[in-house]
């Protein structure tokens, strides 16, 4: 461990978040306390690091990334999955290795929010951030949506004294991560034998009319509570 840290420049305590994490297997163990790590150990973290550095990447989706695809797809619908990955590039990663980014300070002016409602928001993953040279701290602007709405829901009355905090909206995270793996198994099932060109399009007309479906139907489960409270 000594050595992996010194060939990283990362501490021990990271190593082992990392281990905790799954994006780096645990070394061989060779004692009640030691461990063995080679190369394949040092070459992870560097790839994790810049991902984290020039990505702007949650430790997650580095996982899911890294991890390569999910064992319940044929190679037929992980070839077809590559290929949709590449139609629809321009449109939901058009910025390549370069992300934008916003200061903390500027990101906590505009949504009224605490730092530590960002702090909390870093350490759950739900924004991604990092610090310059001389440690101001930036945040992904892809991420920045987020913040805002919960700043917004904060002018709502949803406040630190009523006990709403960041934590509270993280189950939505979860939800949509379950539904987002069964609609890449619903689309690389049933879109698999279309031209990746043809299913991309239909993906990007469908999208917006998926989002109104779900905000759609989650107002209708709040009516319907209220209407039997009658």
């Amino acid at each position: 461990m000594r050595d992996l840290c010194s060939a990283t420049g990362l501490p021990r305590q990271a190593i082992h978040f990392y281990i905790q994490q799954g994006v780096l297997h645990p070394g061989v163990k060779t004692g009640r306390n030691t461990a063995e790590y080679d190369h394949s150990h040092v070459d992870r973290i560097r790839i994790v690091r810049r991902l984290q550095a020039e990505r702007f990447l949650p430790l997650k989706a580095i996982k899911a990334l890294l991890d390569g695809q999910d064992q319940d797809f044929t190679e037929e619908q992980r070839a077809f999955l590559g290929e949709l990955k590449e139609e629809l590039r321009q449109d939901f990663d058009p910025e390549g290795v370069v992300v934008q980014t916003v200061t903390a300070a500027e990101l906590l002016a505009r949504t009224g929010l605490e730092e530590r409602d960002l702090n909390r928001a870093l350490s759950l993953e739900l924004v991604a951030g990092r610090r310059d040279e001389n440690g101001e701290l930036h945040i992904a602007a892809r991420d920045t949506w987020a913040l805002e709405i919960f700043g917004e829901m904060r002018q709502c009355g949803f406040s630190h004294e009523i006990g709403f905090e960041i934590d509270d909206v993280v189950f939505y995270g979860e939800i949509l991560d379950e539904l987002f793996r069964k609609e890449l198994k619903l689309v690389s099932a049933r879109l698999a034998d279309i031209p990746a060109e043809r299913a991309a399009a239909m993906i990007r007309d469908a999208l917006p009319k998926i989002s109104r479906f779900l905000s759609t139907y989650h107002e209708k489960r709040v009516a319907e509570f209220v209407s039997n409270l009658i």
